[in-house]
């Protein structure tokens, strides 16, 4: 009995918030978020569903929780643009500037639905449903900072970084790899063999009815994801600063001689 009571209270010990949430984000990415159950839960943690319930209040909560532990750490470690498109990038600054914070957030949000597939859904579930929850505070944040450097209007703040989110939010969720449709290519192989059968058949469609697609047909075939997302942000970001241009400073005033007594 002594020696049971030593373990159950080594597992409460260790059982955290924590580690809930981490173990939350392990079956979402190994199953999906059907999958993740109190059940599911109590087996991996090897702890009872009462100890759950300790930390976390019920299953929407949770979700709430693992989506917002993935979007803090992707805003916290998120990628750079490659050099090679920094130097070719003509949308306003250097790299440092703002605009290059907002590509940088969106990449890092872009990698992280890639990586956990069940993000894309939790995302716009949680900036249409909870406005007021971490998850939606964070991206708004991330991106209204260096919205507002960029010296758009403050009575255009909230339109243009909700545009600049609802981009993200589309995209990712478009070219998320795994979106529970079977249709839906789910591997890299599976990519290319859906392009290339969409690729035909856009040029075999009729070039009276539709030269436009047939044009097109080879680049959707051979388009990168990730530079098509860059390529979206760019556009708005080249939209916000034609619509916003940074203000030209003044030129400091000529030093003013004595005048002759």
């Amino acid at each position: 009995m002594a020696i049971r009571t030593r373990q159950s209270q080594r597992r409460r010990q260790v059982l955290t918030r924590e580690r809930i949430v981490e173990t939350a984000v392990e079956l979402l990415d190994a199953v999906g978020e059907g999958a993740l159950t109190v059940r599911a839960l109590t087996g991996r943690l090897a702890t009872g569903p009462g100890a759950i319930y300790w930390h976390i209040g019920n299953m929407d909560e949770l979700l709430e929780a693992a989506t917002d532990a993935v979007v803090a750490t992707a805003l916290n470690t998120r990628p750079t643009q490659p050099a090679e498109r920094a130097e070719t990038t003509e949308v306003g600054g250097a790299v440092g500037a703002p605009q290059d914070e907002i590509r940088a957030v969106a990449l890092g949000l872009f990698d992280a639905v890639t990586e956990h597939p069940w993000l894309a859904t939790q995302l716009a579930v949680q900036l249409t449903r909870n406005p007021w929850k971490p998850v939606t505070l964070r991206i708004f944040e991330s991106i209204g900072r260096p919205v507002r450097t960029l010296g758009v209007p403050q009575g255009d703040w909230f339109a243009t970084t909700s545009t600049l989110v609802h981009y993200i939010l589309g995209a990712t969720t478009q070219t998320s790899q795994n979106t529970g449709d079977d249709g839906v290519p789910g591997s890299e192989a599976d990519r290319a063999e859906f392009l290339n059968t969409a690729s035909r058949a856009w040029q075999d469609l009729d070039p009276d009815d539709y030269p436009f697609i047939r044009a097109i047909a080879d680049q959707m075939r051979e388009h990168d994801d990730r530079e098509q997302f860059l390529t979206g942000i760019d556009l708005v970001l080249t939209g916000i600063t034609t619509l916003h241009p940074p203000a030209t400073p003044r030129p400091p005033a000529p030093e003013r001689l004595p005048s002759p007594k």
